[in-house]
């Protein structure tokens, strides 16, 4: 593709995009991977504009592919997956990625492709409840990169439930049990989507010099009744839920300070290792079981503790791991031009600029069929970096 201006269509073409958008269907012939413009060069300059806040909409969604007429190897090729390691520095600092998925397959696939480097492992937990047809879409793209795997155990994920929590926990088991000599393990979830390529990734996180990164500080009064009374979760209903019982729970074990942040997290392996083993993780787990949304206090409360591997005991809100706009946030961010789903916004295409503008790793949320244009011009631009911080030979097939 060369460099980001050479893919940009001259003015005149950009006159005649509402006319591509709606009505030339020959732009998807031969389109396996599909997009909402199908052609690059006309996508690269809809989405330049769109960096520089203009407004375009296209009146598709990204057409649903599958992967039965294909052999793995067609379709890492026709998808343009990166196949080889791109850097030395990327070599010896592989990445682990836990991925929470349980609906929306081609916003997952479009996930994973922009995070997927061979040098890394993924390791893939879908929601128990969900239907046959999406998990068995899962383990088919799966199976073709013998460096991702589904989770060896699936949890019935309720939200704000302690089983979201356990599902990262059966991942990064299974992680630290891998061979890959991963450096930090990052959790996501299916809605997310990277804003730095994998290499800004790992110096992001070299400069961290071993530390575990858990943005957190002491629970503020909306916070403190998630810990503070016992929590079920209700699975025998149409919309499982948590529902707070109102009655006292017991004190924190190791009489730890209880911490409140964020749910996304970037952990060391030797601190991956002290979770799973050591025995005031596990109490705290425990403990855990019956309060609301335990993976906004588990990771950062342990990390606060002194001499725990890689532990950051004064970090506060240390650490661009996501973007996110809430809804009680608006005079930060501006405001939403998606919709929000449970107080966080689903970007729109009037997001882009603030979202490139963005020193996070990833943001979230999106969802490819409701916005194809805010996916895609992340995609692109995405994989624009990445092909130009490469000190690899470029295979044609990487390229868009």
């Amino acid at each position: 593709m060369g460099s980001w201006n050479y893919c940009l269509f001259s003015l005149s073409l950009l006159a005649a995009l509402t006319f591509v958008f709606i009505y030339n269907s020959k732009l998807w012939v031969n389109n396996h991977f599909p997009r909402a413009i199908a052609n690059v060069s006309v996508l690269a300059e809809v989405c330049f504009q769109m960096f520089r806040g203009e407004s375009f909409y296209t009146a598709e969604s990204p057409r649903k592919m599958t992967l039965e007429n294909f052999t793995c190897s067609e379709y890492r090729v026709q998808n343009h997956y990166i196949t080889e390691t791109l850097s030395e520095e990327e070599a010896g600092f592989p990445l682990a990625f836990t991925l929470t998925i349980h609906k929306d397959f081609d916003t997952f696939e479009r996930l994973f492709r922009a995070i997927y480097m061979p040098q890394n492992i993924y390791c893939v937990h879908v929601d128990r409840k969900a239907p046959e047809t999406f998990k068995d879409a899962v383990q088919q793209l799966l199976s073709c990169f013998p460096n991702a795997f589904l989770a060896s155990k699936m949890e019935p994920v309720v939200y704000g439930g302690f089983s979201r929590l356990q599902a990262d926990l059966n991942c990064m088991k299974d992680l630290v049990a891998s061979e890959v000599p991963w450096k930090y393990v990052l959790n996501t979830c299916g809605q997310d989507f990277p804003l730095k390529t994998n290499k800004e990734i790992v110096q992001y996180l070299k400069g961290f010099i071993g530390k575990n990164l858990t943005p957190g500080v002491l629970p503020p009064a909306h916070a403190i009744g998630r810990t503070k009374y016992v929590h079920q979760e209700l699975l025998n209903h149409r919309n499982p839920y948590v529902h707070n019982t109102a009655r006292l729970k017991a004190p924190p074990p190791h009489n730890m300070t209880i911490y409140f942040g964020t749910a996304y997290v970037a952990l060391t392996r030797e601190f991956a290792n002290f979770v799973l083993k050591d025995q005031r993780s596990l109490d705290l787990i425990s403990w855990s079981k019956d309060t609301y949304s335990p993976d906004e206090h588990f990771w950062v409360t342990l990390n606060r503790i002194p001499g725990v591997p890689g532990a950051m005991p004064n970090a506060s809100w240390t650490g661009n791991l996501r973007a996110v706009k809430w809804n009680d946030m608006e005079a930060q961010h501006g405001g939403c031009h998606g919709h929000y789903v449970h107080g966080i916004c689903i970007y729109g295409n009037g997001d882009l600029k603030w979202l490139v503008n963005s020193q996070s790793l990833f943001a979230n949320k999106f969802e490819l069929n409701t916005y194809p244009l805010t996916v895609e011009c992340l995609e692109l631009r995405l994989r624009e970096r990445t092909l130009n911080q490469s000190e690899t030979a470029i295979q044609p097939s990487w390229y868009f």
